[in-house]
């Protein structure tokens, strides 16, 4: 395995990350247009955001909405949708699926030429109440034909418009768990109505997405498996064990949800290339990185500065593997980011609530930039987007 140094790199970052903030101006006001993240991306990585549907998209419930979608469309090139394709939007009732959040993201993207991520097909949380109340009582089989035709239902659906497909998410327990990390067969009711045979469930789920859709990118994706440890080890293995059954796992992916009050992983690219020599694809699904803050709600310069070295950490263990083929933020603005309600941190992106760049933004474009066909050895020399 070979390790890209990062030392100069993230001292050139820390070093300039906050005068950064100064050097953001609105798009309408440059001359020429600034560069873009898509447009600084090599040919053989995606660089999406997360976007939700309904409420970014269909209902405008946000502010400055047209500011955000000018945004999105130009700045990435892939979208994964938030919450519109997980079960509790997509499958609100047994016989009933809501395409409308998710054929929003599908249209936006075509509109304006960008690829979709799928996100997800198997997961434990945000599952309807029907789901949960059935499986209770439910015999394997019977779990296997619900999820059987939500699989087959939903990746038929957008046969040809998804290329990659988180089809397993979270499946596997923290070491932190009750039981340590393991499958999670009882917080899964799917997984929890088969635990005779989790293993081939999943394999079994990863052929009806092959099915549906052949050209897809078929993903595993977790938290917490950006590094090599515990849990990732458990990903290998089944890994390892579903490629040895025939089952058409296609990818790895790890979310990197950070945040300041840990450190940074260096195994990082070397966790990616154990699964790259595989033969799988692997990519950065969900990255933010929060922290948090003062009691004036606002981070101090070093973390600002930190922020950026980590967004730059992830990006280069991704550039550093040719098999890392996208790159995604979970939203670029702080007025859409999930973090605050969930933990009491903040800041987690690329862009304030007021669409401002920060540091971190600027990180990523040149680290872009500086692996820009003709200068990597991403892409072959000489090729031109």
């Amino acid at each position: 395995m070979s390790h890209s140094p990062r030392t100069k790199r993230a001292a050139t970052v820390a070093a300039s990350a906050v005068t950064a903030l100064a050097l953001a101006v609105p798009a309408a006001q440059a001359t020429p247009p600034e560069p873009t993240l898509r447009d600084a991306a090599p040919h053989d990585l995606e660089i999406g955001s997360a976007v939700w549907g309904k409420n970014e998209l269909l209902h405008h419930d946000r502010k400055n909405p047209r500011q955000f979608q000018a945004i999105l469309g130009d700045e990435f090139g892939s979208l994964t949708p938030e919450n519109d394709m997980k079960w509790a939007e997509l499958h609100p009732e047994p016989d009933v699926y809501d395409f409308s959040g998710a054929d929003a993201v599908v249209a936006f993207a075509k509109a304006n030429g960008q690829e979709v991520r799928g996100h997800t097909l198997l997961w434990h949380s945000q599952n309807p109440e029907w789901v949960t109340e059935a499986s209770a009582s439910w015999t394997c089989e019977e779990a296997r034909d619900v999820l059987e035709d939500h699989v087959r239902t939903v990746v038929g659906r957008y046969a040809g418009e998804i290329y990659e497909w988180d089809v397993i998410n979270e499946v596997m327990q923290d070491d932190w768990d009750a039981g340590g990390v393991r499958l999670r067969t009882e917080a899964n009711p799917f997984l929890k109505a088969c635990s005779v045979d989790p293993v081939g469930l999943i394999g079994d789920v990863f052929r009806w997405a092959h099915e549906s859709d052949p050209e897809a990118l078929l993903f595993m994706n977790d938290y917490n498996a950006e590094g090599i440890n515990t849990k990732t080890d458990a990903y290998y293995e089944l890994a390892q064990e579903l490629l040895a059954d025939g089952a058409p796992l296609q990818g790895f992916g790890a979310q990197a949800h950070l945040s300041l009050q840990y450190g940074f992983d260096d195994s990082m690219q070397a966790n990616f290339e154990r699964f790259a020599d595989l033969g799988l694809k692997v990519a950065v699904t969900e990255a933010d990185v929060r922290m948090p803050l003062g009691d004036d709600g606002e981070p101090t310069a070093e973390q600002i500065a930190t922020q950026a070295e980590r967004y730059d950490g992830l990006l280069q263990a991704c550039l550093g593997v040719p098999a890392c083929t996208s790159f995604t933020v979970w939203g670029f603005d702080d007025a859409r980011s999930w973090v605050p309600g969930v933990f009491p941190e903040g800041y987690a992106t690329i862009m304030t609530e007021d669409f401002e760049k920060k540091p971190a933004y600027f990180a990523l474009l040149d680290g872009l930039t500086d692996a820009t066909p003709g200068r990597s050895p991403r892409t072959p020399p000489g090729l031109n987007r």
